[in-house]
C-alpha cells in the first residue's frame, strides 16, 4: 500500500544544548541534595550521596560543586529561593488581618524552623569567626527575602492595617516566630509555640482595633445655582 504523500513526517529531536545539560545536571543535584539533607541532616549530608541520588557520576558531580561547602551554599540559596517562591503564592490578598498575620506566621515557621535555616546561620557564624564577615549568604538572603517581606507589607496593608505600622508588624511577627526557631536549640515545646503564635495574632489584632481610623475626606458640596 502506497503511503499519502501528506503524510506528517516524524517529528525531529532537538538536541539539547551543552547549557541546557548542564542546567539539567545542576538541578538534579540541588533536588537530590534536598532529598539526602532531609533524609540525613547536615550531620550525615555527604555529597556521594548526593551524586547516587541524582544519578549522576562523582566526577560530575566536583566538576558543579568541587566541595561540600560550595554544594551546601548552593543548596541554601535554591531552598532560599524556593519558599520565597511559595511565601510570595501565599501573600495574597485576606479578609481579616487575623488571617494575613496567621499566614505569615505559617510562612515563616515553614522558613525559619527549618534545619537548613540553623545550617544558614551557623555558615554566616562560622565566616564572621573565619573572615569577620558573613560572606555570600548575606546577599543571598536579602535577594531571597526582602522582596518577600515588600509582599507581606502590601498583603497587611490591603486587610486595612495602616502603612505606618505594617513593616513594623511585620519586623515583630519575623522576629518572634524566629527567635522561637532558635529557642528549639534547648527547648522543644510546639504546644507552647502554638498557643504564644495565637497570643501574637490576638495581640496584634487588639492593637490595630486600638488605632483611629483616617479621617473622612469631606467633600464640598457645589454651591447652588441662582435661580
Amino acid at each position: 500500500m502506497r503511503k499519502s504523500d501528506s503524510a506528517v513526517p516524524p517529528a525531529v529531536k532537538t538536541r539539547r544544548t551543552q547549557a541546557e545539560r548542564t542546567e539539567e545536571t545542576r538541578r538534579r543535584l540541588l533536588d537530590a541534595s534536598v532529598e539526602v539533607m532531609g533524609s540525613k541532616g547536615y550531620a550525615g549530608f555527604r555529597t556521594a550521596d548526593v551524586a547516587d541520588a541524582a544519578g549522576v557520576s562523582r566526577g560530575a558531580m566536583t566538576h558543579h560543586f568541587p566541595s561540600k561547602d560550595d554544594l551546601v551554599m548552593a543548596l541554601v540559596e535554591h531552598v532560599f529561593e524556593r519558599t520565597a517562591e511559595i511565601g510570595r503564592e501565599r501573600a495574597h490578598r485576606f479578609d481579616t488581618v487575623g488571617e494575613a498575620i496567621h499566614a505569615l506566621i505559617v510562612d515563616s515557621q515553614e522558613f525559619f524552623f527549618s534545619e537548613l535555616f540553623l545550617i544558614a546561620m551557623d555558615l554566616a557564624i562560622q565566616g564572621c569567626i573565619r573572615t569577620g564577615e558573613t560572606g555570600p549568604l548575606s546577599g543571598i538572603s536579602a535577594a531571597a527575602r526582602l522582596p518577600l517581606e515588600h509582599r507581606w507589607v502590601e498583603a497587611l496593608i490591603a486587610t486595612g492595617v495602616p502603612a505606618s505600622v505594617a513593616e513594623d508588624l511585620l519586623w515583630l511577627t519575623l522576629s518572634i516566630v524566629r527567635g522561637l526557631a532558635v529557642r528549639r536549640l534547648w527547648q522543644q515545646d510546639p504546644p507552647r509555640f502554638k498557643r504564644l503564635f495565637k497570643l501574637w495574632r490576638e495581640m496584634v489584632e487588639s492593637y490595630l482595633s486600638t488605632l483611629a481610623p483616617p479621617p473622612a475626606r469631606r467633600t464640598r458640596s457645589k454651591a447652588a445655582a441662582p435661580g
